[in-house]
């Protein structure tokens, strides 16, 4: 399958990014759910990156590798999303980081530049496309930005032998993505799980287990919200019709369209939006809708009535991707940082503090020490069953995610 990887991006995917940056993950921040996202007006000027034709789309720029100066400079560069780290009680400090330098010697000079993935792609690519160090070792992206990156050459391959906890420890349902298969070039940092989410006041003893519920039953109509990010949305319609995300049709897209369509024709869905369902659902305007793990960890604590289910049928996960990019002047010291958050203790001090999916195995009794109930909580630490439940989008062609994002675009009315 070609991975999508245009330089112009067709109206109906800008339409998608501003969607996003409006409404998506990009809208809010990853640990706070009422600050505002600062990575709107940047993203927005991130698409005359990618739509640009001063820069060419390379593939395997010639020497992405280059001298590593791990072992004379003991530092390394981060460059990770806002509010996607564990911080202490002062606000400045970050406690993980700060063990690992003085565990291993090597400064980690951290910066919270990732607002958006489309703006930061714009941010490096000028210097990936010429070959160039980007000045960072070490840089997270979610799962299309990172297949892009790793189709067209721009990050390293890692070295096994520097990540034996990463590869003994990573959970299992994170190991095979067909962008990056046997995690050749990426680790992921967290994950994020797609559910139902549902206020149990306004279900007024109606339940909602599946997809189909929330589609089919009249007395929840105008009640229902789905997300406006299509990989979820379409996602979870497609499991609830028994197709697999990983492997469907343009028929089965195109059928999951119209059942949403109908849907939309009915007035069952109140409306497609991106994070700020959280205030529909917690006042019980919405009862029942797509919604991110995440986001329902927090509700949950603040709102007993708001509760989640896994339907029977699946759930859609995707990752934020740890990645090394070419000309990288600290490599082995990356890829240490990267071993170290795949070790139990620091992956649950950093799960008790944001909450995501932890894809560490053998985390929970670390976690348990720190957060009983983070512990034991599927959300962020998927027990077998839930863990066999997941099921991430498949890659898509350029001809692909034109068609399909102009047709969620219609259905959205974005």
């Amino acid at each position: 399958m070609e991975q999508y990887e245009p330089d112009r991006l067709s109206p109906a995917q800008v339409a998608a990014v501003r969607r996003s940056l409006r409404n998506g993950r990009a809208a809010i921040g990853r640990r706070s759910l009422l600050r505002a996202g600062a990575g709107g007006a940047l993203a927005i000027g991130g698409l005359g990156a990618l739509s640009a034709c001063g820069i060419p789309a390379a593939k395997n720029t010639s020497g992405g590798s280059s001298e590593d100066h791990s072992a004379k400079e003991k530092e390394v560069d981060f460059s990770n999303w806002t509010e996607y780290m564990d911080v202490d009680d002062s606000g400045k400090r970050h406690p993980s980081l700060d063990q690992f330098t003085r565990r291993t010697g090597i400064k980690v000079a951290y910066t919270e530049d990732i607002n958006d993935n489309v703006e930061f792609f714009g941010k490096i690519k000028p210097q990936l496309a010429a070959g160039q160090d980007t000045g960072r070792d070490l840089i997270c992206v979610t799962d299309w930005l990172a297949a892009r990156l790793i189709r067209f050459g721009w990050v390293q391959k890692l070295d096994a032998s520097n990540l034996p906890h990463a590869y003994m420890n990573l959970a299992q349902q994170f190991r095979g993505p067909d962008w990056d298969p046997g995690r050749a070039y990426s680790y992921p940092w967290q994950g994020i799980s797609t559910v139902i989410a549902f206020n149990r006041k306004a279900l007024d003893g109606e339940e909602v287990t599946s997809v189909s519920d929330m589609l089919d039953n009249p007395k929840l109509k105008g009640r229902i919200g789905f997300l406006s990010e299509m990989r979820d949305s379409i996602g979870m319609t497609l499991l609830d019709m028994g197709k697999d995300p990983a492997k469907f049709t343009d028929d089965d897209y195109d059928a999951a369209i119209a059942r949403l369509q109908k849907s939309v024709d009915q007035g069952q869905i109140r409306r497609f939006t991106g994070n700020d369902y959280t205030s529909d659902l917690t006042k019980g305007d919405l009862a029942a809708c797509i919604a991110w793990a995440g986001d329902v960890v927090q509700l949950k604590a603040d709102t007993p009535d708001v509760d989640f289910v896994i339907p029977d049928s699946g759930y859609m996960t995707s990752t934020d991707n740890l990645l090394i990019p070419n000309k990288a002047r600290h490599k082995t010291n990356a890829e240490r940082l990267i071993d170290y958050y795949y070790e139990p203790k620091p992956a649950a001090e950093l799960a008790a503090y944001i909450n995501y999916v932890c894809p560490v195995d053998g985390v929970k009794a670390e976690l348990a020490k720190i957060d009983p109930d983070a512990a034991n909580n599927p959300l962020i630490i998927p027990d077998a069953a839930m863990a066999a439940k997941s099921h991430a989008f498949r890659s898509l062609s350029q001809k692909e995610e034109t068609a399909y994002e102009e047709k969620f675009a219609k259905l959205t009315g974005a």
